[in-house]
Order: structure tokens, then sequence, then C-alpha cells
């Protein structure tokens, strides 16, 4: 067999066993329905497709830019709403990203190392459990990948084109996942200024790919700035209606410190609202290893840390390891500074842990040095042994299995026989991920739609360690504190327990709306995005989410709200469902409906649900 016959048949292995973890029992699986709910929201028009509209009537957006659900709502557009086609997109994206990523480093470091770097970000448990939902980080890692390649070739080649296309891709991840997808840019800067040409060369090529960069990235917010806001959906997680304000406040410096997030103090008081998920303990250096985010990304961390020393000592100056390293240190830093966030977060630092690890064996392996691959695998073994310990009850044998491997490894690499040059790829994967590689297997036995993460305890906090206390029924309020009550959509909730994370059951209160909605054009209002999710998935209709996804933004006004109940197009409101802004004794539609609307008794769940005007 030759050599590109013997490279095709190891990636499509690859792209086989990632798609088997990626997609076996999907449809099984759980869905976040919030997102659910903004994909079949986002299928009904062009308009919603373009905003990213949280609910069929176009009332509202999501509290992001909905780069990563453009294809999700071209799935429910073409196969029907179901668990499937809201998850399988992720899923094809995460398969997606690892070929890619094998691709990139094959080009520079070999078939081994290509296999090996793929292989790991498929088997990081955080990264698989994430692609199995239908959260939105899945297509920014995509993005990450595409980055990955296009930087491979600027840097090797000091190519202005490929620098250009390289920042087009961080661009295509800003529209995904905002923000985060600029850190990483001074990665990619400071390896410019490694490559072998003249400085005013390499200032004007990163001027002019920054600058179109920027100019890609703000496309989205330009459109939203520059169509009337009666023509377009209320700019979701603002105070006022401004997609700069969602953008670099809330998605931005709101990750970093908490502000208010009271509509009566909003009038008050400019700042930005924050969000700050309280699901991987507070701010810290070693936030990373901490017990609610070390199972997820940390079995390979110090190893990459090793690794981006020994590389930079054995590749002289090299700029795509400068790259990698660079992007690797950004990342733990700025994970480590946030205020509050997913675990999943973190599976986007799989990609440069994967590279500089299988790069630094590929040129250790070039040079017939022991050393580094001593240090590597060794580090692992060790490191796995005493993290697994924390996981007790879980796969605690896999950390000794994966140890005995690791000692394989050394001796496959060391003997560095060509007749076992086919054992290579597997015997490193094996000394290197066979612990993650089962905790991601297990992900499909253990679904989250709250918060995708692999290993035991899959439960809001994650993994061991302190959780938010969370009490059943109630969301997680993410400015810092908690709201809500008890989950009353009409029924108990499904698998993804209440407060409209998961699948629910509104089946009687649906048909009971449906028959007595009277030429309504919304079928429902509620308050809060997680309330209105679930009947937006069951029905397709117009269901209004009051106050946006956490019930905090101010639309529509009381005017407006009024307007639309004398007008006959809204005539029953649900309250009490775990939304927010109902909880506010200031809000002045919680208070109108109170005194202008009255319980409808005759229908199911009759204690929350209203009916206003005649």
């Amino acid at each position: 067999m030759t050599d590109t016959r013997k490279w095709r048949a190891s990636l499509a292995a690859l792209a086989i066993a990632t798609a088997f973890l990626n997609l076996y029992q999907l449809a099984k699986g759980q869905r976040s329905e919030y997102y659910a709910a903004i994909a079949v929201s986002m299928s009904k028009s062009l308009s919603n497709f373009i905003f990213g509209a949280l609910d069929p009537a176009g009332t509202v957006t999501l509290d992001k830019i909905p780069g990563s659900y453009w294809i999700p709502a071209i799935f429910v557009k073409i196969f029907g709403f179901s668990t499937w086609a809201v998850n399988a997109p992720n899923a094809l994206a995460g398969i997606a990203a690892v070929i890619i990523t094998a691709v990139t480093v094959k080009n520079l470091y070999g078939k081994t190392a290509g296999i090996l770097a793929g292989a790991l970000v498929a088997t990081t448990p955080v990264l698989t459990a994430v692609v199995r939902s239908n959260q939105p980080q899945t297509f920014f890692l995509l993005s990450l990948s595409l980055t990955l390649w296009a930087a491979s070739k600027a840097l090797t080649t000091s190519s202005r084109r490929w620098l250009v296309i390289a920042g087009a891709f961080i661009a295509l991840g800003f529209h995904t996942y905002m923000l985060v997808a600029w850190a990483v840019w001074p990665a990619l800067i400071v390896a410019y200024f490694f490559t072998d040409q003249s400085l005013s060369k390499k200032l004007k090529d990163l001027f002019i790919s920054g600058a179109t960069s920027l100019a890609l990235s703000m496309t989205w917010i330009m459109i939203a700035l520059l169509t009337p806001a009666s023509s377009r959906p209320y700019i979701g997680g603002t105070y006022r209606n401004n997609p700069i304000e969602m953008v670099f406040g809330y998605n931005g410096l709101g990750r970093f410190s908490q502000t208010s997030t009271s509509l009566s103090s909003a009038t008050d008081d400019p700042t930005f609202r924050s969000f700050t998920p309280p699901f991987s303990g507070g701010p810290s250096f070693t936030r990373l290893f901490n017990d609610q985010v070390a199972g997820q990304i940390a079995w390979l961390l110090p190893a990459a840390f090793v690794a981006g020393f020994a590389a930079m000592f054995l590749a002289r100056k090299n700029p795509f390891v400068i790259f990698n390293f660079t992007w690797l240190i950004t990342f733990y830093i700025m994970f480590s500074a946030v205020s509050g966030m997913h675990q999943f977060y973190v599976s986007a630092l799989a990609f440069p842990i994967a590279t500089l690890v299988a790069s630094t064996l590929a040129l250790a392996h070039r040079r017939q040095d022991w050393i580094v691959p001593t240090l590597l695998l060794g580090i692992t073994g060790v490191w796995t042994l005493r993290l697994t310990n924390r996981y007790s009850d879980y796969f605690l044998w896999t950390s000794k299995v994966q140890f005995l491997l690791m000692l394989l490894a050394l001796v496959v690499f060391s003997l560095n026989l060509r007749m076992l040059s086919f054992l290579l790829p597997l015997a490193l994967i094996a000394g290197l991920a066979f612990t993650p590689t089962v905790w991601a297997f297990d992900v499909h036995n253990r679904p989250s739609s709250i918060n995708p993460i692999a290993g035991p305890e899959t439960e809001m906090g994650g993994p061991r360690g302190p959780r938010p206390n969370i009490q059943p029924g109630q969301r997680p309020q993410f400015g810092g504190g908690m709201q809500g009550g008890p989950g009353r959509f009409g029924g108990p909730g499904g698998s993804g327990g209440p407060g409209g994370f998961g699948e629910q059951n509104n089946t009687e209160l649906i048909t009971y709306l449906q028959n007595n909605r009277s030429g309504a054009k919304y079928l429902l209002a509620t308050f809060g995005g997680m309330s209105a999710a679930p009947f937006i998935t069951a029905t397709g209709d117009n269901v209004m989410p009051i106050g946006g996804f956490d019930g905090q933004d101010p639309t529509p006004t009381l005017d407006k709200f009024t307007e639309l109940v004398k007008k006959g197009d809204i005539k029953f409101v649900l309250v009490g469902g775990g939304g927010g802004r109902q909880q506010d004794a200031d809000n002045e539609i919680s208070r109108w409906i109170e005194s202008n609307c009255t319980i409808d008794t005759d229908a199911p769940n009759s204690s929350s649900l209203y009916r206003c005007g005649n």
C-alpha cells in the first residue's frame, strides 16, 4: 500500500471513529429547548434567519449573533423539527473540525502526527459532549479548526493571501461566538512576526488582514444597526435594542464583571448587562485544574505546556509552534479570568493542545530524541492516575490501563522500526488519551441539555466539586443570583428537567390554547425565552417570550403589550414559568396582567394561565 493510500485509509478510520462518537444514539439524546426553539423560529422567515429570532413572530432575537444557528435552521427547514435535526449539524461540524485538524498537522509534521492530532481533538471529553448537543459552541470550534489550517499556510509560506483567509475564518468564528474568536488574533500576530520576511511587509500584511477580519466580523452588527428597529426583532440581551451593546457589553465585558440585571435600574444606570454562568468555579489561575473543569479538558494540559517549551527548543522559532503555544497561553488566561462560564467553553483549547503535543512528538521523532516523548507520555500517565482518583467511582481502572499503554507507546516510539510504524499512531493515542477516550465514549449515556459535559454526575455543576445552589424547578440567573419558581408549563418537565432547558410535554395545555385562540396572532405570551421555548418547538406557532432570553429585555413595552391585547393579538398569558421578569415586583406588564386579566379556571394548569381581553 502506498503512503497516500495509507494516509487516506487512516484518515477514513479517524473520520468513522469520530462519527461514531458524535452520532451514536444522537436522536435519543437531549436538546436545549431554548436553542431548539431558535432553530425553529429562524426557519420561519428570512428576517428571522438573518437576525436570529427567538420566536416565530420575530419579536426578539437570541442574545448572541446567530451564526451558530444558520445551519440548524436550514436542517429544520429541510427535514422538519426533531432532536436529531437540531443536534446533527453540531455533530457533523465536530467531525469536520477533527479532519481539518488532522490534515493541517499532517501537512507539516507527517501522517502519524496528523492522525494523532485529530484523534486527540476527537477524544477531548468536553468537546464530544458539546458536539452532541445543540449548544452554539460547535460551529465556533469548526471555525477555529479552519483558522488553524489557514494560519498554518500563512505562517509557513509567509503568505498575505493566507493570512487574510485566516482572518476571514476568525471573522466567521466571530459570527458564531463573538469576541472569543478575536482572542486568536494575538497568537497569529505574534507568530507572523517570526516569519522570514521584512518587517515592513509583516506590518502591511497584518494591517490588511486585520482590517479585513474586522470588516467581515462587523457585517451582522452593521446590518442590525442599519435596519430600522421596526423592521427587525428587538436585539436580545440589551437595554437599548443595540447590537453593539449585545456583542461588546453583554457578551463581552459582561463576562468579566457583575453588572445590573434589573429592569428598574436600567433606566438609571447606563451599564450593560452581565452574563456569568455559574458552572466552573470562580476566576483563578488554577480554574482549569479544579474538579469541575479538569476532567473535561485538563488530561493533556500539563503535557501541552511542556510540549510548547520543548517545541520552541526543537523547532527554533518556528512560527506555527509559536502560534499554537501563544494560542494556548492566551485562551488559558482568558478562561482563568472570566467571571463565570460553562465548562464546555474550554473545548476551544482542544486544538492548540492536540497540535502542540502531536507536532512536538513528531519533531522529537525526527531527531530520534527520547527525552521529550518520555516527558510527555510520562507526565500524562502520572497526571491521569492522579486526576482519575478525583472521580474514583467513575472508570478508575482506565488510568491504570493507560499507564501500561503509555509504557508500550514509549517502547514502540524508541524502537523506531519501519515494521512497527503502523502501530505508532495507535500506541501514542492509547498512551496519551485512553482515559479521555472512555469518558468521551460514555457521553452518550449521560446526555445533558442544560450543561453538556463528560464524566460522572452530569448535573448543572459538573463532576464533583462545588455546584451552584440550584433547586429543582429553578434555572440559573446568569447575573449571579437565582430567579424562578416551579416549572409550571402546563405539565411536568421532560427528560431535560424543568425550567425550559429540556423537552417537555404540554399537549393538554396546547390543545386548550389552540381550541380557544379565537384568531389571536399569538398562541401564548409568557415571560422569558425558556418559558416560551417548549411551546415553540411543540407547535412552531407564535409564542411571545416577554423579556427575551432571561425575561430582562425591555420588550415589549407596556404600551405595546396592551395594544396587542386590545387588538386581540394576545389572549393568553402564562406566568410563573421560571422566566425572570414576572418575578420583578416593579414590572409593569406583570402588574397590568394581574389587574386586567383573569386566571382561566377552565384551562389545564389554571393557576398560572391568564386570559386577557374579551
